[in-house]
């Protein structure tokens, strides 16, 4: 939790004088989310603001901590920068948006977060209640239109909890457990609305410099299930792990090479969405687990929404499943049917740690079925590096992959919406790749990207896009904000002129059909392509296209330049075949 500001704790340490107290509730929130933890305020403003723009200046003169107001030109930046900087740090960061119209542009951007169990606190404006006789009642006449019954309806299935402030009195109570509940497991955004009329009154009572509540945690798991679950390892001939988030804690990496050695194991990072193992590591066994699955007789199935998929193989009859997390059933998916005939809710770190206390010893008995893991997983390896150990006739987002790889700082962060190909990079250190949420809400990895590296300051972090996720993310808006704040991000766009996704989806469905033999797949192209770097440039960024796989290199060397030497913001157009 982040330190109370010296100002803010003046008159207990006698260091400083007491700031003057707040004018409004709006001018409160601030200083009592600064005390909080929250650095940042990502904030699309509109008529429900103006006690929060007036608290913000007033905070600012008298040189009061309050959050960095960050002001983002549309909603789905202010809250993927949100989710940003909360999945580097693992602090919720605050996002607030214009009443209900707000809202829904925000929506894609929770649903991610959601999915993704991302901390994150949403505050909305509601519209006036009263229609005259208190500062900020209904003056315009927007606030009639944009009042709902139930506003917070458009967000409800999305977050953990919500609520409307109805009383200056409660802003304590209703930001503390906000903030409690988006950080107990499972994570995940919460929804507050604020009246005008509430925001603009002023302040009732002090603030404690410690929260009313902590979050709650999932810990570790009883000990006849992990009795249960090292049976199995030793009963087991041919066992897989598969993850795709359990990186998230970045104690992880390390605790799970230790267990994948032990118990004789490989690991695939199944759409991976943090780092949870090494790639490097002899039991990596790569992002896919179709060459693995059908010959598993054991899997263990660690914080993944989705292990395989079922049309493409599945385990052999027979075969054992168990799962762990802190939802390991994702209860809030309607419909999800993978077996699980040991369900274990824990931590992955808490389960790891207990399972190598259980299985202490027992890797050498193992190694028979160790040594081939083993060999499998190098030949996998082996065979993503040698793919891109020279350059292509012409450009892939394979080759693409591997220059941006050879020449990030070791202690860079890949932010990634789908393109970047992981057989192609070496990724090594917890806490260095981020990868999208299984909601697949386009528009998320630029402006996720800005927030991590307002995590990271100190850190390289490369964006890397296709076209249609560039597109979606309202490039304009998000290079405007990097400008503004000066947040050196490189920004890569795999742009292939298509939606990828829905070619591979509609070749996959229909092989044979109308659309594979059209000259060109209906609803998919993105053609005519704009000139991205001149956009780049027009915002104060820097930008330049590449098509010659043999220039891509050193593209990537003037990229980074920009980044590390000039403090700029770098877009870097890759025109890749499709």
């Amino acid at each position: 939790m982040a330190t109370p500001s010296t100002a803010l704790q003046g008159s207990a340490s006698g260091v400083a004088a007491e700031a003057p107290a707040p004018s409004s509730v709006g001018e409160a929130w601030m200083r009592l989310l600064k005390r909080r933890g929250v650095d940042f305020l990502f904030a699309n403003s509109g008529t429900d603001f103006p006690s929060i723009v007036e608290g913000i200046a007033r905070s600012e003169q008298l040189g009061v901590a309050i959050p960095r107001p960050v002001v983002c030109p549309h909603e789905n930046a202010a809250i993927s920068m949100a989710h940003g900087h909360a999945m580097v740090s693992g602090r919720a960061q605050a996002a607030m948006v214009h009443v209900n119209v707000g809202t829904a542009n925000a929506l894609n951007g929770l649903i991610n977060a959601d999915r993704e169990y991302v901390p994150l606190l949403l505050a909305a404006g509601r519209t006036p209640i009263l229609e005259e006789g208190e500062n900020g009642s209904r003056s315009l006449n927007i606030h009639w239109a944009q009042e709902m019954f139930d506003q917070a309806g458009m967000v409800r299935e999305s977050v953990r909890w919500d609520y409307e402030l109805r009383d200056p009195r409660q802003l304590t109570l209703a930001t503390d457990r906000a903030l409690a509940i988006a950080h107990s497991d499972p994570a995940g955004p919460v929804y507050l609305t604020l009246p005008r009329e509430i925001l603009a009154m002023e302040p009732a009572g002090s603030v404690e410099d410690e929260p009313l509540m902590m979050p709650a945690r999932i810990a570790g798991p009883e000990q006849t299930d992990v009795r249960k679950a090292a049976e199995l390892f030793a009963l087991a001939r041919s066992p897989l792990i598969i993850t795709s988030r359990a990186g998230v804690d970045r104690q992880v990496p390390e605790l799970l090479s230790r267990f994948a050695a032990r118990a004789g194991a490989a690991v695939v990072e199944y759409r991976r969405r943090h780092l949870s193992l090494s790639s490097e590591d002899a039991f990596h066994g790569g992002h896919e687990a179709a060459p693995w699955i059908g010959d598993s007789d054991l899997v263990l199935v660690i914080e993944c929404d989705v292990p395989w998929i079922p049309g493409n193989g599945s385990t052999p009859p027979g075969a054992k499943v168990i799962q762990v997390g802190t939802d390991p059933l994702q209860a809030r998916y309607p419909m999800r049917g993978f077996r699980s005939d040991l369900t274990i809710r824990a931590s992955a770190r808490h389960f790891l740690q207990a399972m190598l206390d259980e299985m202490d010893g027992a890797q050498s008995r193992f190694e028979a079925r160790a040594a081939p893991a083993r060999s499998k997983c190098a030949a996998i390896r082996d065979k993503g590096l040698a793919a891109v150990a020279q350059a292509p006739q012409r450009m892939t987002m394979a080759w693409a992959s591997a220059c941006l790889d050879r020449a990030r700082a070791p202690d860079s962060i890949f932010v990634n919406e789908y393109p970047l190909v992981l057989s192609a990079v070496k990724t090594t250190e917890p806490g260095s790749f981020f990868g999208s949420s299984p909601a697949g809400g386009l528009g998320w990895g630029l402006p996720a990207a800005l927030g991590a590296k307002l995590a990271a300051p100190q850190r390289e972090v490369i964006a890397t896009v296709g076209d249609g996720s560039y597109l979606f993310a309202n490039p304009i808006v998000c290079q405007q904000i990097a400008a503004a704040e000066k947040i050196p991000i490189l920004i890569v766009i795999f742009n292939n002129a298509a939606w990828g996704a829905v070619v591979r989806a509609t070749r996959a469905m229909y092989p044979d059909g109308h659309a594979v033999r059209a000259n060109r797949m209906p609803l998919t192209s993105l053609e005519p392509t704009p000139d991205f770097a001149m956009i780049a440039r027009a915002c104060g960024c820097w930008g330049e296209i590449v098509s010659d796989p043999i220039a891509l290199p050193a593209a990537v060397d003037r990229a980074f330049t920009e980044i590390r030497s000039n403090g700029k913001c770098a877009v870097l157009d890759i025109r890749c075949e499709s």
